[in-house]
């Protein structure tokens, strides 16, 4: 197996705000490793976004790292200065946002946009840069490319957009690639090409990727492991197969069990209640007060992350002592 390209552990982020602490992320740990694409599931509020801004150095006031360590090549990200962000963050590590009509700058030509960041971190010329603009935009299928250059980027439809992104994340042949929701308001042909390219993208570039998505059939289609988050923690961590095949978390068969079968007969089984705010989480596990295995201790003890089967993980007392080590729906 690879080694970890970047570690997290115990990662927690607050953010100050007038009615109090907002608990975003709380004591997260879970590993990229090198040439895979590693998803990150939940629904919103579950601190998927906050966790890859973290890995990004982009957590402003009010908000903060509040501790935890975020590991890359041997440094903590946590404690590198400003400068050296600038240095790290577009080359090596890259992020594609979610709504890239909105992320990319409305009023400059996308050549001179995708050419700046080449320029930036490459110390490269206006014609080089231009260069490999070009010749990644062929790469991800964008015909006329060199007319595409002179465009604005209201001038293209969003799944275009979303290449042009992943384009301008990977011109520095970053080692790590973030994307957030990367095919929400695509239609499904054009879900189809993104994930193709990001496939092709890895195998090419070997890069890691980490997937932020909360469509789980995206998740099957290109993944090679998964992390299920809720309420600013890990519930369950393992690979792609054994999430699907044999979820062990209540919340991960909860999710699972909420997906729409195409050839089933079977209702919906919706998640009851909803996700609490970060600023009342409850005490506890997070998902006590909406699992159907609740116990006693689940109100009283967050769970640490029981080893449930090899490579896979599950932060449920159902494992400990306590419980029966059984979760179905």
């Amino acid at each position: 197996m690879t080694a970890p390209v970047v570690e997290i552990r115990d990662l927690n982020v607050r953010f100050f705000t007038y009615y109090g602490v907002v608990r975003a992320v709380n004591g997260v740990t879970f590993s990229v490793m090198g040439e895979e694409t590693l998803g990150i599931v939940g629904e919103s509020g579950s601190g998927k976004s906050v966790t890859a801004l973290s890995m990004m150095g982009l957590i402003e006031p009010p908000g903060y790292v509040a501790g935890g360590e975020i590991l890359f090549s041997g440094r903590d990200l946590t404690r590198i200065s400003d400068d050296e962000w600038l240095r790290l963050r577009g080359a090596e590590i890259t992020m594609c946002f979610q709504n890239p009509m909105r992320a990319l700058n409305p009023v400059m030509k996308l050549g001179r946009q995708l050419a700046r960041v080449h320029m930036t971190h490459n110390r490269s010329s206006v014609s080089e840069a231009t260069e490999r603009a070009v010749t990644l935009l062929k790469e991800v299928n964008i015909a006329d490319a060199e007319r595409l250059m002179g465009r604005y980027p209201h001038q293209l439809s969003g799944g275009m957009c979303q290449r042009v992104m992943t384009v301008m994340a990977m011109i520095c042949e970053p080692r790590v690639l973030i994307l957030d929701e990367p095919t929400t308001g695509l239609d499904v042909t054009v879900q189809k090409q993104l994930l193709h390219l990001l496939r092709d993208l890895r195998e090419r570039t070997s890069a890691s990727q980490m997937l932020i998505t909360h469509d789980l059939g995206v998740v099957a289609n290109i993944c090679d492991r998964v992390v299920v988050m809720y309420g600013g923690r890990v519930m369950e961590t393992a690979g792609v197969e054994a999430i699907f095949d044999n979820p062990r978390h209540p919340y991960t068969v909860a999710l699972l069990d909420a997906i729409p079968q195409v050839d089933s007969q079977t209702d919906l089984t919706p998640i009851p209640g909803t996700v609490p705010e970060p600023l009342h989480l409850p005490s506890g596990c997070p998902f006590h007060p909406r699992c159907t295995h609740a116990m006693p201790i689940c109100s009283e003890d967050m769970p640490l992350l029981f080893d449930v089967a090899e490579g896979q993980l599950a932060a449920c007392h159902l494992f400990s002592k306590e419980g029966t080590g059984v979760a179905t729906s």
